[in-house]
């Protein structure tokens, strides 16, 4: 009675069955979970699935066959499956053959569910000597790769092949015994297949698709191959860093995902995030050796491997970088020079028109790799702590070619001035970047001897633009207060103090550092100023330079100093011994007019302000060309000479030694001229390039040189006569003495130093020559030399003409 009701109620109404069939007897309702839906009469099968779904809410009542599968899986995944079970599970498929698409299909859905999850956390307590994944890394890997023609169906296959892997790398990264799976052919499976699901495709319509086709709740295979990758990264020890990071680059090059680089640089910086810390100069030296590996690729190519290098330094400055710090800079520094070779190398080659058109693009490609590599290093040098970053300040400026070093790493000869100037000027670029925000604790440590003095060299070139850069290095430096950008432009500063300007009392290091390498600076202030291709930014920084010496490292003594310093530039241009162009002469005024108006107002002295105030008031009125506001103008009216005899134009030396006359100011070294020290560098030619310094070669010609014998008719008897004649100059004797004995007890150590030297350098030079007039070489029986129209000519004299002395003839 309550069989035929059941049936007769599941047939008309499957729904209310259900209702019914929950309040039935235990013993009925297990009689129907015990019947298959294959024993339903062939025309009941179009209820079969809606039979299944409502038995579904209760164990007792799934259908068979799943019974069967769930039975499989024991509650504790540690005690692997279960072989009695699945026994049952083979014998009732061999049974009823038509129920295998369902079981399979249940089966696969199990799978996906647990086993890449549950199987994979189990910990053996005992692992195997003999389970091997390479089959499953391979299925799992060509899974990741499907290209099914259902959007819904590849995203699936992608994400059951995703998770394979995952459970691959779970089941493995943590046993000694699987080490295998860090080997490159695993590798280059793993890592490409991940890779591959993550990178934005080419083809965005069917990507789109994809995504939209999936329902709501199911995970998407770029978003899960990310997570995978990170978790693989993460459990990477030392020794299998490269052959992680290897597949990566390898995979960026196949897909050509270096022009445009975003997804590279998104790769790498899931890498860098995920690793540890300490090994991330592994990463590091994988990409710099890839670099070198594509030294000739296209200029495009090259560029986004720096910029990927610059993402990965910036997030490694942070941690620990390990030794590769002056390989970083090593190796942008070589393809810093190669970009320029590449760049001016094919300058003899541009003939037609098309060939232009070709080398123009090439060089702006080039000016991209070229700033790339100076936003590298000057962003990885930046982030450096102040140590480390004083000895990549001391190697990029060991890379630059300057007088009296020769150049071991630059062919200058084959990239010519034009290149070596670009060199240098990107050089000095990247090293304005490096010292940016570096706070020395003392100034020995900021500026070496050895940093300083090279750089010094370059700030003498015939070329504004390196000047700039040297200058603006030297502010870098020395500003350790940040007060730089409160004195940009040069400018009549009316109230110094509302700057608020930050400043300390200044250390004896910095005392000493003055004291040793001062007139240093000073000198190369003084010769920088006369340049006769200075432009209104070279005045501008000469100024801050001068204000910012003022700041950091001026005591009492320092402040005499620049002082004699700004008085012997005005007295330079009111002499105007070298002709200079009249905006140059001008601009020096405006420029020793602004900072002496800054240094009245931080020194605070109130007659010394008055008198520069006084100046400038006057200059106002008659001379506007010589201040800062007019001069600079783009159409001010230059004089055509400077009145000398109009004093109240210019500073006065006795005036401002009057208003100094306060303790702690050694006025009476005011009165003594300042004159900067003569090097080497003074004596050789006007230099354009660093080529004509390192190559220099003089080749003497009879034609280029006087006629010796007119020389020596110049030295007679009357001559040195009159020379050592001092009748009647024994006055101007005594006061010559006076002075030189006032100037060696009141003029700094520096200078009399400078002095004697450059007098022993005069004395030398005349000595030689003087012996070279002089001093004959004996005759030889193998003949003499005579040059005559460039040709050398050998005349021998015979042994029995020569004459020998009296102790050499027995």
């Amino acid at each position: 009675m309550h069989l035929s009701l059941c049936c007769r109620a599941w047939l008309a109404h499957p729904l209310s069955f259900a209702i019914l069939f929950i309040s039935l007897p235990r013993s009925i309702s297990r009689f129907f979970c015990l019947s298959e839906v294959g024993s339903v009469p062939a025309h009941t099968h179009t209820h079969t699935h809606t039979h299944t779904r409502v038995c579904g809410c209760c164990g007792p009542l799934r259908p068979r066959y799943k019974r069967l599968v769930d039975n499989i899986f024991p509650e504790d995944p540690k005690d692997g499956l279960v072989k009695s079970d699945m026994e049952k599970l083979t014998f009732y498929a061999v049974s009823a053959p038509e129920k295998l698409d369902r079981i399979g299909a249940y089966l696969a859905e199990r799978l996906s569910r647990d086993v890449f999850v549950k199987f994979a956390n189990i910990e053996e307590d005992t692992p195997s000597y003999h389970r091997r994944y390479d089959f499953f890394v391979s299925q799992f890997s060509a899974m990741c790769h499907s290209t099914h023609e259902d959007p819904e169906t590849c995203s699936r296959i992608r994400v059951a092949g995703i998770k394979g892997l995952q459970g691959v790398v779970r089941k493995t990264v943590n046993d000694e015994l699987q080490a295998i799976i860090w080997e490159p052919q695993h590798m280059d499976k793993l890592i490409p297949s991940m890779l591959f699901n993550m990178q934005d495709n080419e083809d965005s319509e069917r990507l789109m698709c994809m995504f939209l086709s999936l329902r709501a709740g199911e995970e998407n295979p770029a978003s899960l191959a990310e997570s995978c990758f990170r978790e693989l990264l993460g459990r990477a020890a030392y020794g299998n860093m490269n052959n992680a990071v290897h597949p990566v680059l390898v995979h960026l090059d196949n897909h050509r995902l270096w022009d445009p680089n975003d997804f590279a640089v998104s790769c790498f910086r899931i890498i860098m995030y995920s690793i540890q810390a300490q090994h991330s100069h592994h990463v590091i030296q994988q990409v710099l050796s890839h670099l070198d590996t594509h030294s000739k690729n296209t200029p495009r190519v090259r560029a986004g491997i720096v910029q990927v290098l610059l993402e990965t330094v910036a997030i490694a400055a942070k941690g620990s970088i390990g030794p590769t710090v002056l390989e970083v800079f090593n190796t942008l520094l070589k393809h810093l020079r190669m970009s320029v070779d590449f760049e001016l190398g094919d300058g003899s080659r541009r003939n037609s028109a098309s060939s232009l058109s070709s080398t123009r693009t090439k060089e702006s490609e080039e000016r991209i790799v070229q700033n790339a590599i100076i936003q590298t290093i000057g962003f990885f040098g930046g982030n450096l702590p102040d140590y480390q970053r004083a000895e990549v300040m001391m190697f990029i400026m060991g890379k630059v070619p300057v007088y009296g070093t020769p150049c071991h790493t630059l062919d200058t000869v084959k990239i010519g001035h034009q290149g070596t100037k670009r060199i240098q000027a990107m050089l000095l670029s990247s090293l304005i970047m490096v010292t940016s925000g570096f706070k020395c604790k003392t100034m020995c440590a900021g500026l070496p001897v050895a940093f300083l003095e090279p750089l010094c060299s370059i700030s003498l070139m015939e070329d504004s633009e390196l000047r700039q850069l040297v200058l603006e290095i030297l502010h870098n430096i020395i500003d350790r207060h940040d007060n730089r950008a409160k004195l940009r432009g040069i400018r009549i500063i009316p109230n110094v103090a509302a700057l608020k300007i930050k400043r300390e009392k200044i250390s004896k290091q910095d005392v000493v550092f003055m004291k040793k390498h001062g007139q240093q600076l000073y000198r190369h202030i003084y010769l920088g100023c006369k340049e006769e291709d200075n432009v209104e930014k070279n005045f501008e920084l000469l100024f801050t330079a001068l204000a910012l010496i003022t700041i950091e490292l001026a005591n009492e003594e320092v402040m005499i100093d620049l002082i004699r310093l700004s008085i012997a530039l005005q007295d330079m241009v009111l002499a105007n011994e070298e002709n200079m162009p009249m905006f140059i002469r001008c601009g020096i005024m405006a420029l020793v007019a602004a900072y002496l108006n800054f240094l009245s107002q931080m020194i605070a002295n109130p007659p010394f302000c008055q008198h520069v105030s006084k100046v400038i008031e006057m200059r106002n009125l008659d001379a506007p060309y010589l201040l800062p506001e007019h001069v600079f103008r783009e159409k001010c009216v230059l004089p055509d000479a400077l009145d000398r005899d109009d004093v109240g134009l210019y500073f006065q030396t006795a005036d401002l030694a009057e208003a100094l006359s306060v303790p702690g100011y050694n006025v009476e070294r005011l009165a003594i001229p300042y004159i900067p020290q003569v090097t080497e560098e003074d004596r050789l030619p006007r230099r354009k390039s660093f080529v004509d310094t390192i190559s220099l070669q003089v080749d003497i010609l009879s034609n280029s040189l006087p006629d010796q014998s007119q020389l020596a008719e110049e030295i007679t008897f009357e001559t040195l006569k009159k020379a050592i004649d001092t009748t009647g100059l024994e006055e101007q004797e005594r006061e010559r003495r006076r002075q030189v004995m006032e100037k060696f007890q009141k003029a700094p150590f520096e200078e009399i130093a400078a002095h004697c030297e450059s007098k022993a350098n005069m004395l030398h030079d005349r000595l030689a020559q003087i012996f070279e007039l002089t001093i004959r070489p004996p005759p030889s029986p193998s003949g003499t030399v005579t040059v005559t129209s460039g040709h050398a000519q050998y005349q021998s004299v015979p042994v029995y003409e020569m004459k020998f002395p009296d102790l050499c003839v027995y």
